[in-house]
Parts: structure tokens; C-alpha cells; sequence
């Protein structure tokens, strides 16, 4: 800081150049790097965990042909996924989802937000009276083919919200392992 006073003491003694006030009083700003002093302030910092993660959160830990693995349990054929239950949903296809069989959805309390629909391989249009049954409801429908649904449902579940799921496996020989259970699969061999 001294050096910079006498920088300006010297320029300002060379005749003939004149600057502005503005130039004469500035002086260099600190860039992004800290100093020791900035450091103990950060050492300072703390963190109140305000709640934690639920351990009985649904997750879909994969999918096939055959059915699903969610939270370590396999399920086959068809289910629906309910915030704390997992049960076998009767529907053979996206043809067979009626009103009557999206009813447990709208029977739950706490009331559930979103329905995310696995239609399968590809993504089927549902009938008009079940998504306005369910619309009636306060329940919003998101149909989808079913490997993105699972990863909707999930990314659904991690925000926290109140989500259930309908899903029909996939035919094709499509199989979708979670990183962590591919992680798992290498430890335990």
C-alpha cells in the first residue's frame, strides 16, 4: 500500500502530464483470491440440518421385460407404486387402464400430486374419462413409456413429493439397472 503512495507521488511530480482525480485516488481491487483474514471467516460457517432424507422413500432400482426391482424387492408383471407400498396392478395394457383401476390413487391419504403411467415400449394415449376422472380428483396425470417413467418417479420421489406410479414392464428385452445396483453387483463378485 505505501509503494502505491509513492507510485503516485512520483507520477505526480513529472511535468506536463496531468491525470483526472478518479484515476489518481483508484486502487487495485482485490480479485477472487482470499486471504488468511477472509479464511477464518469461513471457518466460522455452520450448517443446521433442517430435515432428513426419508429412509422409506420408493425407488425403482430397475426394470425388464419380466417386471421391477423396487427398494431391493422384485415385482413381476404389472404394479402401482403407492408412497410406502408397492402392489400388483391388474392391467394387461394400456387398453385395460380404466377408471376403476386408477381408483386406490384418489383413495389415499395423504392425497397423492402426481400419477406418473409406464404404458410399456412406447407411450400410449390413455382414455379421455380416466385422465378427467382423475383431473376431477385433483390428481395430474404424466403418461410416459415406461423406462422414462420409472426415472420420472423417481426424480419425483428425491424432490420429496407425494407421487405414485402405474407402470406395465417394457416387452422388449430392454433392462435398466441403477448405478447403485450395478455397484453393489461388482462388490459382491
Amino acid at each position: 500500500m505505501v509503494a502505491a503512495f509513492v507510485l503516485r507521488g512520483l507520477y505526480r511530480a513529472r511535468p506536463g502530464v496531468c491525470c483526472p482525480l478518479a484515476d489518481l485516488l483508484w486502487a487495485p481491487r482485490r480479485g477472487h483470491r482470499l486471504t488468511p483474514a477472509d479464511d477464518e471467516l469461513y471457518q466460522r460457517t455452520r450448517i443446521s440440518l433442517l430435515q432428513r432424507e426419508s429412509s422409506q422413500a420408493m425407488y425403482i432400482d430397475s426394470y425388464s421385460s419380466r417386471g421391477f426391482v423396487v427398494n431391493g424387492n422384485r415385482v413381476h408383471g404389472p404394479c402401482a407404486l403407492l408412497p410406502h407400498s408397492v402392489v400388483q396392478w391388474n392391467v394387461g395394457s394400456h387398453q385395460d387402464i380404466t377408471e376403476e383401476s386408477f381408483s386406490l390413487f384418489w383413495m389415499l391419504e395423504p392425497r397423492i400430486e402426481i400419477v406418473v403411467v409406464g404404458t410399456g415400449d412406447r407411450t400410449e394415449r390413455l382414455q379421455s374419462q380416466v385422465q378427467r376422472a382423475m383431473r376431477q380428483r385433483g390428481i395430474a396425470v404424466e403418461v410416459q413409456d415406461t423406462p422414462n417413467a420409472c426415472a420420472t418417479f423417481n426424480f419425483l420421489c428425491h424432490e420429496g413429493r407425494v407421487t405414485g406410479a402405474a407402470l406395465i414392464p417394457p416387452l422388449g428385452g430392454t433392462v435398466f439397472t441403477s448405478p447403485a445396483q450395478t455397484a453393489e453387483g461388482t462388490t459382491r463378485n
